[in-house]
């Protein structure tokens, strides 16, 4: 190899050595790696850059938009609530969640499936207290699994399909064919991840609990007509054993029943006295079939989409001290809703209307944000402080993000346009039919997902030009010789290593040519090893760079480099194992 290729090798080792052994983000590293090779010109400059113009990379830009439509609509929070239900263990989660994406990403690709359910199942995972890193790794890994079960489930059996039509001397597969080792790879893969996943994952909750507000806020909610909810238990309905949130009693037809069971059965109309924290009290009003039982919030002038949560403290000076909230007329003078009451710490035990504001009351409200402003030197507050990601959710748009999402992913799936094309289409789709505003879709970008994506595509890009990932896979396949089942195991191990180096699209690029020269030399048929190689492609298990939904998943998931080592090697072994053994069974060399 040549200077510059030892060199792109040393930079990056020392760059998985850091990801593995210490704690500092990946985007720093992998954005490091690549800026001592443009600084030192061992790679051009224009070649290190172009994982900033990448296709992938930009397509995972749009889709955070989509998502973030989906999101702010509640779309794909009442779809995750109807996927896992009632569930109160890590084994039901996991399963909950991996038998819908499985097959969904067969179909539809599965990048705007982890993209779109991973701030849903951040909430879930917050109302449940099922720490969100049990679930995160096992959703991207059940999203590469699915994907390997039809031509369209990812973009790397697309693109491996359109290197085999351009070569004259091979077929082209058929839609369903990679299924006849992905199926078999997808089954084995959720028996390991439902047996293994809750010892091998790590139990880390978000950075957030460690600052959980102590204050208790009482919010009451009625059950909607027609919700999905009704007659059904507290337990059944999910209402059970919420943390931080507790069901203290039921208002039905005037009675009060206290102390509820959880087999208690949910009539329509039926006022639920929660009591909790204020994180909790945000999670509920997102709960499909429950409604705000004050009617305040519906008389303020702007729209709920533009309202969020704020926290203020009562002061002496305010003049509706002494009186209720209801006398007072605290709507119309703060043009502002007073959805629950702290005092002291503990909950107040009376409809809102009719609690008299004391001196040192904490007020939950909701309110536009100009409130912040007009008030935050207000004599009438001690203290103003807004909550974060608080804005409410009101289900209405819920349906045109869902029609995008389908448009977009039916363009992309039956190739009218491509996955960058779609994706771009459904992001100005989401702005345009007001499913998000520009500057709250601006705000749910992980720009630093996107900056550790394409420094690792720089450092591909850099691999691949100075000749090094070239003799790294031609160096392996040679120990193949004239035996085609250790070939065919070569191809795979060698696509699959790069994989877990470079990208998937990369690695299935750089091995199809060296894997066709050995299959038209040792006069075989290349069919097996195309498999083979798209399932080498896709089994990047082992790190967080290698496949796009692992690293979407990095962040959010609180997850350690080691946790995919620890977690994905059994699982890299399992489908090679599979792949392997059943390639030659299937296909004829």
């Amino acid at each position: 190899m040549t200077f510059e290729a030892w060199a792109v090798v040393s930079v990056l080792i020392f760059c998985l050595v850091l990801l593995v052994s210490t704690k500092i983000s990946a985007d720093l590293i992998l954005f490091g790696g690549l800026a001592l090779l443009v600084i030192t010109s061992i790679v051009p400059t224009p070649l290190a850059l172009d994982g900033f113009s990448n296709e992938g990379m930009l397509t995972v830009a749009a889709l955070y938009v989509v998502a973030a439509g989906l999101k702010e609509t509640g779309a794909i929070q009442y779809v995750v609530q109807k996927v896992m239900g009632n569930a109160s263990t890590v084994r039901a989660s996991q399963l909950r969640i991996m038998s819908p994406v499985m097959v969904m990403s067969a179909f539809f690709n599965n990048t705007p499936i982890v993209a779109s359910f991973i701030p849903a199942l951040e909430k879930w995972s917050r109302r449940t207290g099922i720490p969100v890193s049990k679930v995160l790794i096992p959703l991207s890994y059940a999203a590469i699994l699915g994907g390997t079960c039809t031509l369209i489930g990812t973009s790397t059996n697309l693109i491996l399909n359109g290197l085999l039509i351009e070569e004259s001397t091979t077929r082209s597969l058929g839609l369903f064919e990679p299924a006849l080792i992905g199926v078999p790879c997808a089954i084995a893969g959720f028996i390991y991840l439902l047996i293994f996943g809750d010892k091998l994952l790590p139990n880390r909750s978000s950075s957030i609990e460690s600052f959980k507000d102590t204050r208790e806020y009482t919010i009451e909610m009625i059950v909607e007509k027609d919700s999905t909810i009704v007659s059904k238990t507290i337990e059944e309905a999910g209402l059970r054993n919420l943390p931080s949130l507790f069901l203290a009693e039921i208002i039905r037809d005037g009675r009060s029943i206290p102390a509820v069971a959880p087999h208690e059965k949910l009539k329509t109309n039926d006022r639920l006295i929660f009591t909790g924290m204020v994180n909790s009290i945000i999670d509920i009003q997102e709960f499909a079939g429950l409604k705000l039982a004050t009617d305040q919030v519906f008389k303020l002038d702007s729209p709920r989409r533009e309202r969020q949560l704020v926290e203020a403290v009562v002061s002496p000076g305010n003049p509706i001290v002494g009186r209720t909230i209801k006398e007072g007329g605290f709507r119309d003078r703060y043009d502002a809703v007073v959805l629950a009451v702290s005092r002291r710490g503990e909950r107040v035990s009376k409809k809102i209307g009719n609690i008299s504001l004391s001196q040192g009351d904490t007020l939950l409200l909701e309110a536009h944000p100009k409130f912040m402003k007009r008030f935050r030197n207000s004599n009438d507050f001690y203290l103003i402080s807004p909550v974060e990601d608080s804005t409410p959710l009101t289900f209405e748009g819920a349906w045109r993000a869902s029609l995008v999402l389908l448009w977009m992913v039916g363009l992309a799936g039956f190739g009218v346009l491509t996955m960058l094309q779609a994706s771009f289409l459904g992001a100005v789709a989401m702005i345009l039919f007001n499913c998000t505003k520009y500057s709250t879709a601006l705000e749910n970008i992980d720009w630093r997902v996107l900056l550790a994506i394409a420094s690792s595509l720089g450092l591909g890009a850099a691999l691949q030009s100075t000749g090094a990932a070239f003799v790294f896979a031609e160096g392996l396949l040679s120990f193949a010789g004239t035996n085609p089942v250790l070939a065919l195991a070569l191809t795979y191990v060698s696509t699959w290593l790069l994989t877990e180096m470079i990208t998937n699209n990369a690695a299935a690029v750089l091995i199809f040519p060296i894997a066709l020269s050995l299959a038209t030399e040792m006069q075989l048929d290349f069919i097996p090893f195309a498999i083979a190689i798209i399932m080498g492609a896709s089994a990047s298990f082992s790190t967080p760079i290698g496949y796009q939904t692992n690293l979407m998943v990095y962040g959010p998931g609180g997850y350690k480099y080691t946790d995919y080592i620890k977690i994905g090697i059994p699982l890299n072994l399992i489908v090679g194992i599979i792949t392997v053994s059943l390639i030659p069974l299937i296909w004829s060399f």
